[in-house]
C-alpha cells in the first residue's frame, strides 16, 4: 500500500512516520514547505522535496538577503505553485491514502486537489491547529470544508475530537499522541531528592507565554532556587532579552538553548530526567509532546490548561499543578513555590506519571495501533 504524507519537516512528524519504518507500507512524503535538505531522519522514505523553485539562479541567497523586495518579485514567477506540486506528486505516486499533518500548514493547501478526488484522506490535528485556528486567521468556510472531506480524524486530544465533531465531523477517529509515542531511556531518571534543575519551554511567539514563567520565577522566595539549574528550552528572543535584563536571574545559575539551535531530544529528556519541575505555559496548545516527555521522565509538571486539553493527563494538585490563567505570573509563582516546598506530593506525582506514561503513551505499545490504522481505513 503506498502512503503519501504531507508534513512540514518537524521532529514529531519524523517520529510519527518512523512506526512505519518496518510495515509493508511505501511511504512517500511531500514537503510542504520544500524546505532545506532531505531528512537524515527518515532516509527510508520517498522524499518529495525540490518541487519550489523552478530556477535556483547564481546569488539567490544573497540577493534574498540583501535585496528583499527584488527577491519577492522575482519569487512570484519563480516558485512553482504548491497546488500544482501536490497535484503532480498526487498523479504520479497514485497512493492508497494521503495523510496531511496540521490543517492550516498542510491541510488546506492540498484541499483544491483532494476536493476533486476520493482517495482516503487522513488529518492529524497538532498544537494550536483546531482550537486557535479563527485567531490565526483561517477562514471557517474553508475549515468546514475541509472537515467534509476527511476520512479519518488523528488528534494528540480529546478537546480537538469534540471541537470538530461540534463542527460536523462524523467519520472515525483516534485519539494518539503527535508524534506516536514515547521510548524512555529510564537511566536517566533520578529519584526526586537527586534532581537539581528547572526546565521550561521558552516560546513566546504567537501563542507561547514563557516570559510569564521568568517573572513568576523572578518572584519566587530566592532560598527555594538557589541551588538550582534553570533551563530554558527552545527559546525566543524576547525570552533570551528578558532573562539576560533579569536582575534576579543574575543571581541565579542557568542555562538557555535558544529556539533556532534545536536542543537535541536526547539531551532534552536527560535534563528532565534531573529536573524537578517542566514547566509549559501559553495561550493555545494540544496535548503538549514536552509535557508527556516531562511525565515520562518524573520532572513534576506545571503546565497551562487551554480548553481543558491539558487536564486530560494531569489531575490538578495530583499528578501537577495546571496554569488557569497563563497571563497571571504570581499565581505561576505560587504553583512553583507549592511544588518546590511538598517534597511528598511530588513523588507521588512522579511514580504516578511514570507509570500513566508508560501505560497510555509508550511507543512500542502504540505502534501496532498506528500501522493498522491506515489498513483499516483503506479496506472500509
Amino acid at each position: 500500500m503506498k502512503l503519501l504524507m504531507v508534513a512540514i519537516p518537524n521532529h514529531h512528524f519524523f517520529q510519527w512516520v518512523n512506526q512505519l519504518k518496518h510495515s509493508d507500507y511505501e511511504v512517500y512524503w511531500f514537503d510542504i514547505t520544500d524546505g532545506g535538505p532531505k531528512s537524515s531522519k527518515i532516509e527510508w522514505v520517498t522524499q518529495i522535496k525540490g518541487w519550489k523553485l523552478k530556477w535556483n539562479f547564481p546569488f539567490r541567497t544573497q540577493v534574498k538577503k540583501k535585496l528583499p523586495k527584488l527577491y519577492s518579485k522575482i519569487q512570484k514567477v519563480n516558485e512553482t505553485d504548491v497546488t500544482n506540486a501536490f497535484k503532480k506528486a498526487l498523479e504520479q505516486i497514485q497512493p492508497d491514502l494521503v495523510h496531511c499533518f496540521e490543517m492550516k500548514l498542510s491541510g488546506l493547501p492540498i484541499l483544491p486537489v483532494m476536493s476533486q478526488n476520493k482517495i482516503p484522506l487522513i488529518y492529524s490535528s497538532w498544537g494550536s491547529d483546531v482550537f486557535y485556528y479563527k485567531q490565526h486567521g483561517v477562514n471557517p468556510k474553508k475549515v468546514n470544508t475541509f472537515i467534509k472531506r476527511i476520512d479519518l480524524l488523528i488528534s494528540d486530544c480529546k478537546r480537538d475530537v469534540d471541537i470538530i465533531q461540534s463542527l460536523g465531523y462524523r467519520s472515525p477517529f483516534y485519539v494518539l499522541p503527535g508524534n506516536g509515542g514515547l521510548a524512555i531511556n529510564t537511566e536517566h531518571i533520578k529519584k526526586t531528592n537527586q534532581r537539581k534543575n528547572i526546565i521550561f519551554k521558552g516560546y513566546q511567539y504567537d501563542v507561547g507565554e514563557a516570559i510569564q514563567i521568568v517573572k513568576a520565577l523572578e518572584i519566587v522566595a530566592v532560598n527555594l532556587l538557589k541551588n538550582m539549574t534553570i533551563h530554558c528550552y527552545s527559546a525566543d528572543v524576547e525570552v533570551i532579552d528578558y532573562i539576560k535584563q533579569s536582575d534576579v536571574f543574575k543571581l541565579l545559575d542557568y542555562t538557555i538553548y535558544p529556539r533556532h539551535q534545536r536542543l537535541d531530544n536526547k539531551k532534552l529528556l536527560k535534563i528532565m530526567g534531573s529536573s524537578v519541575l517542566h514547566l509549559g505555559n501559553n495561550l493555545s496548545d494540544g496535548m503538549p509532546n514536552a509535557l508527556l516527555e516531562a511525565m515520562a521522565m518524573g520532572a513534576f509538571p506545571i503546565q497551562s490548561n487551554p480548553g481543558g486539553a491539558t487536564e486530560e493527563v494531569i489531575n490538578d494538585g495530583v499528578n501537577g499543578f495546571l496554569i488557569h490563567n497563563p497571563l497571571d505570573f504570581r499565581a505561576i509563582a505560587t504553583l512553583i513555590e507549592q511544588a518546590l516546598q511538598d517534597e511528598i506530593l511530588r513523588v507521588k506525582a512522579q511514580e504516578y506519571n511514570i507509570n500513566f506514561i508508560n501505560k497510555n503513551y509508550k511507543r512500542s505499545i502504540l505502534q501496532p495501533t498506528i500501522v493498522q490504522l491506515y489498513q483499516k481505513l483503506k479496506n472500509n
